[in-house]
């Protein structure tokens, strides 16, 4: 019996696995079993107003959505973290009903880190009232000894210093390694980023932050210039206009544009590049390997473009916890329609 026949027997009101293995124009065939993925960044409660509604205690953290997001393309799937004393645990109970091993996820007896943010009317511009760093002030990244041998790994946005802990604990010499940053590191922290990108195989950031972090106003350049710096693939993030990945010159032109799925409404963007993240990385492990080609890595980010664009439909993770496969199937084929020419 394969997961999804399981999935569909056991737990039928939960969404089976989104794998790449069927007659689908745009999904790759898989030729092997999918490999487990590791994830660690940030786990947190969210607190959000939108110019239409707001909720509190809400699932929140960067680890936690891009984790979410893998479960629906490969299993085993983990996530690696601290949560404090008040943290929900029903937000806990969810991710592990999708799979998401909890082994990695620490607990500690300081409060949990809180985000509390408004967004304003374009949706595209935010406010955060506060940050309670709490239990990440002074953690340090620890790896189960199965963890820490898996082969794809996903340093979710966290400190530097934390993302470097994680590689180094690391053991697979066969593995692809993906991060993401934010403004803040870039600020404070920029030799010890600058260091994690020489480690790591695919770099996620948004366009405002790459071009901070390689002081030119040209997106193609910054690109160029952050693959000098280690990573073999860069992926900036444009918001509601997509994705742009780099690469190696001699594929593609080493460049992909891709474009986001339009929505009607966007009632929180909260989480949306970390689900985007998750859904590449996890797309990613289930070909069954860790050499990808760039159109292998192009296929993966027009899966992280399509789920993260549920993630924008409701408050925190709730579009993306109970979401049947035929409605990410189909949504795919609808931005594959509309993107072709």
């Amino acid at each position: 019996m394969g997961r999804s026949d399981a999935l569909l027997q056991s737990r039928t009101s939960l969404p089976t696995p989104f794998f790449p293995n069927r007659d689908f124009p745009l999904i790759l065939p898989r030729m092997s079993e999918p490999l487990p993925v590791v994830v660690g960044g940030s786990i947190a409660i969210d607190n959000v107003k939108t110019p239409t509604a707001e909720a509190s205690k809400l699932l929140g953290g960067s680890a936690s959505y891009a984790a979410l997001a893998a479960s629906y393309f490969t299993q085993p799937d983990h996530l690696v973290g601290v949560v404090g004393h008040d943290f929900p645990p029903e937000h806990l109970e969810m991710l592990e009903r999708h799979g998401v091993g909890l082994s990695g996820v620490e607990h500690s007896e300081d409060a949990s880190v809180t985000w509390t943010g408004e967004y304003h009317e374009n949706m595209n511009d935010r406010t955060t009232h506060s940050v309670a760093v709490n239990v990440l002030e002074n953690w340090s990244v620890s790896l189960p000894e199965e963890l820490a041998a898996a082969p794809v790994m996903v340093l979710a946005n966290m400190s530097p210093q934390n993302q470097r802990e994680m590689l180094e604990l690391t053991t697979c010499k066969e593995r692809f390694v993906l991060a993401d940053t934010m403004d803040l590191w870039i600020e404070i922290a920029r030799p010890d980023l600058v260091e994690v990108m020489k480690g790591i195989d695919l770099f996620v950031i948004n366009e405002g932050e790459a071009r901070d972090l390689v002081g030119t106003p040209n997106l193609i350049k910054a690109g160029e210039i952050m693959r000098s710096m280690g990573p073999r693939y860069v992926v900036i993030k444009l918001g509601e206009f997509g994705a742009i990945l780099f690469g190696p010159p001699e594929d593609n032109h080493g460049l992909f544009r891709c474009s986001a799925f339009p929505l009607r409404e966007v009632l929180d963007p909260t989480g949306a590049g970390d689900t985007f993240l998750g859904a590449l990385a996890g797309y990613l492990a289930s070909l069954g390997k860790t050499d990808y080609t760039f159109d292998e890595i192009r296929q993966a980010i027009v899966r992280g473009t399509v789920v993260a664009s549920f993630t924008c439909e409701a408050f925190s993770t709730r579009r993306i916890e109970e979401l049947p496969e035929q409605e990410l199937i189909s949504r795919l084929d609808t931005f594959r329609d509309m993107s072709c020419w």
